[in-house]
């Protein structure tokens, strides 16, 4: 399995992404990691990731971003979440980790022990 590359999407500020860099470095793992601000296409990552990850667990409900967005854009997020996220980058909660065809969303016991960490 380590032939199979991993991205890790995120912030560099962000601390549950450092944690996730550290852990990973830690652990001998190797990941290229994309700034979800200035570097990820997510008009085009976005609709993949909600193949394969529920709405709710990708759009971060309790950010600062979620709670100025207007009320159509929130009601947009039901309908069309990718179009938000990609309007709203910081929207996405982190990390976003692709594995394959896998993806994992955020840093809990359940995606490092996939990952194998």
């Amino acid at each position: 399995m380590g032939d199979v590359e991993v991205k890790l999407y995120g912030l560099k500020n962000c601390d549950t992404c450092k944690k996730a860099m550290k852990a990973l470095d830690a652990a001998g793992q190797e990941y290229a990691f994309i700034d979800i601000r200035a570097e990820a296409d997510l008009a085009a990552l976005a609709p993949v990731w909600l193949k394969r990850v529920d709405a709710g667990k990708l759009i971060n409900t309790r950010s600062t971003t979620w709670r100025q967005l207007a009320d159509a854009d929130r009601a947009r997020a039901g309908e069309d979440p990718a179009a938000v996220l990609a309007a709203n980058p910081t929207l996405v909660k982190r990390p976003v980790i692709e594995r394959g065809d896998e993806v994992f969303v955020g840093w809990t016991k359940d995606v490092q022990l996939a990952l194998g960490i």
